[in-house]
Order: structure tokens, then C-alpha cells, then sequence
């Protein structure tokens, strides 16, 4: 994940024209941390299984291949992701067709988790197309339909596990219209960033701008939600923390789509916002659900939870935009990202039992 970031910045060392690094630094982020860790979370085993390991060899393989322009073993690869994938979907969900998204019995929570698994498939094959596409076959000429673009169809994913932990930590009591809110919070997300993607194909600005404006309502609806909602735990710090910096993404992606339509759009004015946005996003609002999942056996954890917090927003919000512009702020937020993931991942010790017992009387209670 530090690699990951690092290689954000590998323009001040090697000319993007020469070797782009943009491939790396998007995949191995999204697809080898955060599929690896849903496969992990989604079978809930004390250590990764051989299905999780597998997943991250190949994905790593295929950030590689795709770094290397080996488009033919580029091209296999991700269905051989895919399939991993729906094997642990269907082994934990115990069906092929995802049939609890249309049962109002099914809680919320697990029908986002439901979804991330087969977005991510999705993904998975759409990457593979586009390559077939865009590499060989060049019967689509749409600008997007390219490999580049696929990064959105493993980024999605992890902000849909994400909210199935937001919504799992909410209290279980629904009173009108609280569950009503939470199944169009689950439709609005899910329908609205897929037919997003589609308009970015499209490249159509009003239905884009309408989009992002309701699914901005949508994180502003699900925020208010959670605030009152929420089970007072230690993980409601990071989560809250996490859909903070998805408001602020939303933002940012509704500005940046005006500034690419405007009459005097330039790209190089408008790469501090992009690159915001784009940071906000992966190392925000994605790791904060990421760090989450993956440490869900441990918490408490024995930390201050505010100061790391803190360095969170620093280096997110701050040193990563910066980075990309000037070489110390980029070994500035390297360095608190490693630090960051060091304290929040591999932290050791729980807090004071009573506290232990406490919350886990929260989390079985009914309220």
C-alpha cells in the first residue's frame, strides 16, 4: 500500500512519457490491497486463506502485466480474478443469482457487501474487454473504454464494503422511515455511480453533473444517518473520518467535471483538484474502510484515535496534492503514509478489558 502511493509519485524521477507509473500506483492500491482484503473479510478467517492468496499473486501478476503493456497475458488474467471472486461470493452468500439485493428482509449491510463482490467481478471482466478492445478487436471507439478507466471499476468496490461496514455498525432498531432511507440510500449509491461510469463513457456533462449531485445528497443522507445511528465504538471515529472525506471527494469530483466542460479548461490549471480528488478518494475514504475490515477481529485498538486521525487528513488532504507538484512533500507524505499504515495495521495490545466488554455489549444489543 506505501508502494502503492510512492509510485503516485514517480514523475519527478522518471519522465511519464518514458514509463507511467499512473497503473501501479491505481492498482495496486484498489485491486491487490483492497480485493485482497475483501476476499479476506468476506471469509472472515483468522488468516488468509489459499483463495486470498492466490487472488493477490494474480493481481499483483496483473498490475505488472499491465504496468509492462503485456496485454496479452493482461488480458486472462482478470478472469481468472473474477472467478476466484464469485467462488467466495457464492461459498458465503450460498447462491450464484444475488436474489437478498431484492429481499427486504436482507439487511443493508450485507447487500452492499453482496455488491462489492460482484463489482469488483464486474470490473474485473470490463478490464479484460477493454484491453480486447482497445488492443485487438477496436470495435468501440469511445475515449474512455480504456484500460485507464478500469481503475473505477476496482475503486467502487471498496467504498461499497466500506458502507456495508457503516451500515453494519448502525443500531438494528429500524423505525419509519429509517429503513426506507437506508434501502434508497443502497439504491441510489449502487445505481448511481454504474450509470455514472456510463456517462463518463459517454462523456455527456449535464447528466454527469446530475448524478454526482445526487449521489453527493445520498453521502450527505448516509453521514446524517450514521451520525445518529451509530453505535458508539472506537471504529465510529474512522468511519465517520471516512465519509467526511467522501463528502469532500464528491465535491471535488462535481468541480473538477465543470472545469473539464468549461470553455477555458486546462489541464495543468486544473490538476491540484484532480489530484485531490483523486488522493480524497483512494487513501481516504477507501483506506479508512480498509483499515477497518482488516483489523475488525481487534478492536479497540490501543491508540489515539484523533491524532491519527489527524495525520490522516495531513497527509491525505495536504501532503499527497502537494507531492505530486514537489518532490520533499512527496517523501514528506510517503514517509506519515508508511508511518500511518505502521500504527493502524500492525498496532498491538487492545484496550482495557472492561472497555472490550462494553463495546461488545453494544454490538449484541438491540437498541
Amino acid at each position: 500500500m506505501t508502494t502503492a502511493l510512492a509510485f503516485g509519485f514517480f514523475h519527478h524521477l522518471i519522465d511519464p512519457k518514458v514509463l507511467n507509473f499512473e497503473r501501479l500506483h491505481i492498482f495496486l492500491f484498489n485491486l491487490c490491497s483492497g480485493g485482497t482484503m475483501l476476499v479476506y473479510f468476506t471469509e472472515d478467517q483468522p488468516q488468509l486463506s489459499w483463495r486470498g492468496r492466490i487472488f493477490l499473486c494474480f493481481s499483483l501478476l496483473f498490475a505488472l502485466c499491465a504496468f509492462m503493456q503485456w496485454y496479452g497475458v493482461s488480458l486472462v488474467i482478470p478472469l481468472v480474478l473474477a472467478s476466484i471472486l464469485e467462488s467466495v461470493r457464492m461459498r458465503h452468500f450460498g447462491s450464484f443469482l444475488p436474489r437478498g439485493l431484492f429481499s427486504k428482509r436482507e439487511k443493508t449491510a450485507t447487500k452492499f457487501h453482496q455488491t462489492s463482490l460482484l463489482c469488483l467481478s464486474l470490473g474485473l471482466v470490463i478490464a479484460s474487454l477493454a484491453i480486447l478492445n482497445s488492443e485487438y478487436g477496436h470495435w468501440l471507439t469511445l475515449d474512455k473504454l480504456k484500460l485507464d478507466t478500469s481503475f473505477l471499476g476496482f475503486s467502487f468496490p471498496l467504498s461499497q464494503v466500506t458502507m456495508s461496514v457503516i451500515f453494519g455498525f448502525m443500531k438494528n432498531s429500524n423505525p419509519h422511515p429509517i429503513g426506507s432511507l437506508k434501502e434508497i440510500s443502497f439504491w441510489a449509491i449502487n445505481l448511481g455511480v454504474i450509470i455514472f461510469f456510463l456517462f463518463i463513457l459517454a462523456n455527456w456533462f449535464i447528466p454527469q453533473i446530475l448524478i454526482a449531485s445526487t449521489l453527493f445528497l445520498t453521502v450527505a443522507l448516509i453521514f446524517y444517518l450514521y451520525w445518529y445511528q451509530g453505535k458508539q465504538l472506537q471504529q465510529k471515529d474512522f468511519l465517520t473520518s471516512g465519509i467526511l472525506f467522501l463528502l469532500v471527494t464528491s465535491v471535488t469530483g462535481i468541480l473538477y467535471i465543470l472545469l473539464t466542460f468549461s470553455s477555458n479548461y486546462d489541464h495543468q490549471h486544473a490538476l491540484l483538484l484532480l489530484r485531490m480528488h483523486t488522493f480524497t478518494a483512494l487513501y481516504g475514504w477507501n483506506l479508512s474502510g480498509l483499515i477497518v475490515i482488516s483489523r475488525h477481529r481487534d478492536f479497540p485498538l490501543r491508540l489515539h484515535s484523533r491524532k491519527v486521525l489527524f495525520l490522516h487528513w495531513l497527509t491525505v488532504l495536504i501532503l499527497c496534492p502537494l507531492g505530486y507538484f514537489y518532490p520533499l512533500f512527496a517523501i514528506a507524505a510517503v514517509i506519515c503514509y508508511g508511518w500511518l499504515l505502521a500504527v493502524l495495521l500492525f498496532n498491538k495490545g487492545r484496550m482495557d478489558h472492561k472497555i472490550v466488554e462494553m463495546e461488545d455489549r453494544i454490538l449484541n444489543t438491540e437498541t
